[in-house]
C-alpha cells in the first residue's frame, strides 16, 4: 500500500527527532573521539569477537570499501589487529585489542548510561509503553520472522482487560450494546471468585509479549466442560491464535476428566466457528433470539473428549 504523503513526512521527522534525541551526528558520539560509524565497528566487533571485514561490512549494510578504510583508521590508532583466520589462510579477520576493548566499554557504558537517564524521566506505565511502541515498530519495519504465541495463565489486570476488550470489539465489529460487555463481566467474575483449579482454567496468549486473545474453560456440569470468551485481537488473526487457545482448552478437559465439551456461539461468528469445526465440535441446536440490541442465531456446539 502507498504511504500518504503526511504519512512519509511524519516517519522522516520523527527519524530526525530521534537522531537529535541522542546525539548521532555529533563528531564525537557519547562525548567519545568517535563518530557514529567508527562506534557502530567498535560495537560490532566488541560483540562478535573477531570476524571478517565482509562480513562486519554486511552486519553494518555499508559498502565494504568505507568500512575497510574505517578499520584502517582504527587500526593506525592501535584500537583494530587484523590477522590471517586460523581456519583459512587465504582470509582475514579483525579483532579489537586492549586498547580497543576500552573503547568499546566507554562507548557501551556511555550508551546505557544515556539511555538510563532518558528512562528515569518517564513514569513506569510510561516506560511500558514506550516499550510496547518498540515492540510494534521492530513487528513492522524489521525482518518478517513467524510470530511466536504463547500461552500463560491471567494475572491481575489481565480479567480487566478480557472484559474491556470484548465490549469494544464486538461493539466495533458486530454492533453489540453494552449489554454483551456486561455478561462477560459476570462469567470473568464468577470463575475469578469460584473456580476450581483443578477443573477450570483460563489463557491469556501473547505474541510478542503483548496480550492478543483468550479463552476460558469452566465446569458446565460433572462430565461437561464449557469453552467460554474466546477472543483473538485483530492484528493476531491468521496466525494461529484461536486455534492454540482452542487446543489448550481441549487438552485441560480431558486431563481434568471431562467427557464432553460444550459451548454457545452466533452465527456471525464466523471464524470461531470454523476453529471448532476443526477440532471436531459439532453444532447440536441454534434458536433464534434477540440480544446484545441485535437479532441474532444463537448456536450449540459440542465435543466428545
Amino acid at each position: 500500500m502507498s504511504p500518504t504523503e503526511d504519512r512519509v513526512i511524519r516517519l522522516r521527522s520523527f527519524n530526525r527527532f530521534y537522531t537529535r534525541l541522542l546525539g548521532l551526528l555529533k563528531d564525537g558520539l557519547l562525548d567519545t573521539p568517535h563518530p557514529l560509524t567508527e562506534s557502530r565497528v567498535l560495537f560490532e566487533l566488541g560483540t562478535l569477537e573477531s570476524t571478517s571485514p565482509s562480513h562486519l561490512a554486511e552486519r553494518l549494510q555499508l559498502n565494504l570499501g568505507y568500512v575497510s578504510r574505517v578499520l584502517s583508521g582504527l587500526k593506525e590508532r592501535g584500537l583494530v589487529r587484523g590477522e590471517t583466520s586460523p581456519d583459512d589462510g587465504r582470509r582475514q579477520v579483525v579483532s579489537l585489542t586492549r586498547q580497543g576493548r576500552e573503547a568499546f566499554k566507554l562507548l557501551d557504558d556511555r550508551s546505557s548510561e544515556q539511555i538510563g537517564e532518558l528512562l528515569s524521566g518517564l513514569s513506569a506505565d510510561a516506560q511500558d509503553a514506550l516499550m510496547s511502541s518498540i515492540t510494534v515498530i521492530e513487528s513492522l519495519l524489521g525482518e518478517k520472522v513467524p510470530p511466536v504465541v504463547t500461552l500463560r495463565a491471567p494475572v491481575t489486570g489481565d480479567y480487566g482487560w478480557v472484559v474491556q476488550r470484548h465490549g469494544e470489539l464486538y461493539a466495533q465489529e458486530y454492533c453489540w450494546d453494552e449489554t454483551f460487555e456486561a455478561l462477560v463481566a459476570r462469567i470473568v467474575a464468577d470463575h475469578v471468585d469460584k473456580h476450581d483449579p483443578k477443573r477450570e482454567a483460563a489463557w491469556i496468549a501473547e505474541v510478542n509479549g503483548e496480550r492478543v486473545g483468550c479463552v476460558f474453560c469452566m465446569k458446565k456440569e460433572d462430565n461437561v466442560a464449557q469453552l467460554r470468551i474466546l477472543l483473538v485481537e485483530p492484528s493476531a488473526r491468521g496466525i494461529g491464535v484461536g486455534g492454540h487457545l482452542v487446543d489448550e482448552c481441549i487438552r485441560f478437559a480431558r486431563r481434568a476428566g471431562y467427557k464432553q465439551m460444550m459451548l454457545w456461539t452466533n452465527d456471525v461468528l464466523v471464524d470461531a466457528r470454523r476453529i471448532y469445526e476443526r477440532v471436531g465440535f459439532r453444532l447440536v441446536a441454534d434458536e433464534a433470539h434477540q440480544s446484545f440490541g441485535q437479532d441474532l442465531v444463537g448456536q450449540n456446539w459440542l465435543l466428545d473428549l
